[in-house]
């Protein structure tokens, strides 16, 4: 056997492994949704009907998603208790489109990093982000939502006095609503939360159910990066609707809003995972290539900002400047990045 064919042998069988994989990760998934189903069922039936308000304090991620999924499917909506407002735009459209451009800021984790954390720049002390978002306040800056963007570019909705930028905040970690959120609420802000639905609970620094719940009371805005921050160029089409689409569903059911933007998990995309997204219902996506905004691009791949530990605000200031002349981003990026 020549060294091609060991290759070629070597490849196949890799491909056999991941097809199993796939297939496993299907079926506990499927396992999941029938357990949670099953015991809503259970619970309801020993209620009168009635359902119960433990879910509040669930965490906000696959197994608290799939039962609020489940609830949701039964009867429509999630739970009337919590309802949230169903979009962040409140202007008034003026008919006619905007045109500026505007910064899109993103963000991790809101703390120092740990000892040995895998990638400490994505790790921004409380204390350094104050900082930061004083020296935007001061330079005329104000924050807005992706919705807002949307709707400014398409129809035209102010976006208040100043310069507007919007800060987005990726996975979904515990420290956005503990130390991001006061900062921005002390300003008049409000940010982006990119959720993902699993591989980050509670014990591990994600947000629980009911600190979703108190971004959205804040006015902020929930957007999501899928499932479980999975390779989306890798996936097969079963896959990548079920990391796009289901994402969508399940959260729009939980929390009765519209999860109209998709970010890309490490800003991997090409054209079948854009089609994907755009099939879901998402109005737009970001990604990690660096540059502003603009109502000419594609929506499905707008540029962001990723602002990393140690950047003072003067450094970023700066680097919100210079980032304006940024190309378009290209048609595909992955096998690498952090996001």
């Amino acid at each position: 056997m020549n060294e091609q064919q060991i290759r070629a042998r070597r490849l196949a069988r890799e491909r056999a492994r991941r097809a199993r994989a796939r297939r496993a990760r299907l079926i506990a998934v499927g396992a999941l949704l029938v357990v949670a189903l099953a015991a809503t069922a259970i619970a309801l039936a020993g209620t009168g009907g009635k359902t119960s308000d433990q879910h509040a304090q669930s965490p906000a991620t696959t197994s608290g998603h799939q039962a609020g999924a489940a609830r949701a499917a039964r009867t429509g909506h999630g739970s009337s208790r919590s309802r949230t407002p169903h979009s962040t735009v409140t202007g008034v459209a003026t008919g006619k489109p905007g045109t500026a451009t505007v910064p899109v800021l993103m963000y991790h984790v809101i703390n120092p990093p740990p000892a040995g954390a895998p990638y400490p720049g994505l790790y921004v002390p409380a204390e350094e982000f104050t900082a930061q978002m004083q020296a935007l306040k001061a330079a005329g800056w104000h924050a807005v939502t992706m919705d807002q963007l949307e709707a400014y570019w398409t129809r035209g909705v102010p976006l208040g006095p100043g310069k507007p930028v919007v800060l987005t905040f990726d996975n979904g970690y515990a420290s956005q609503y503990t130390n991001a959120m006061p900062v921005l609420k002390q300003l008049g802000w409000v940010g982006n939360e990119n959720i993902q639905l699993s591989g980050l609970p509670p014990s591990q620094g994600g947000l629980t159910d009911a600190q979703v719940r108190g971004l959205l009371a804040a006015g902020w805005e929930l957007d999501t990066q899928g499932i479980s921050h999975a390779d989306l160029i890798a996936l097969d089409s079963s896959e990548l609707h079920y990391q796009v689409d289901t994402a969508r569903q399940i959260l729009r059911r939980r929390y009765g809003v519209p999860v109209n933007w998709f970010c890309y998990p490490s800003g991997h995309y090409n054209a079948t995972v854009i089609a994907a997204v755009k099939a879901a219902g998402y109005v737009g996506s970001t990604t990690v290539i660096p540059g502003w905004a603009t109502p000419s691009e594609d929506p499905y791949r707008l540029p962001r900002l990723r602002v990393l530990g140690g950047t003072s605000p003067a450094a970023l200031l700066e680097q919100i400047a210079q980032a304006q002349s940024s190309g378009t981003p290209p048609g595909s990026y992955g096998s690498t990045g952090t996001a």
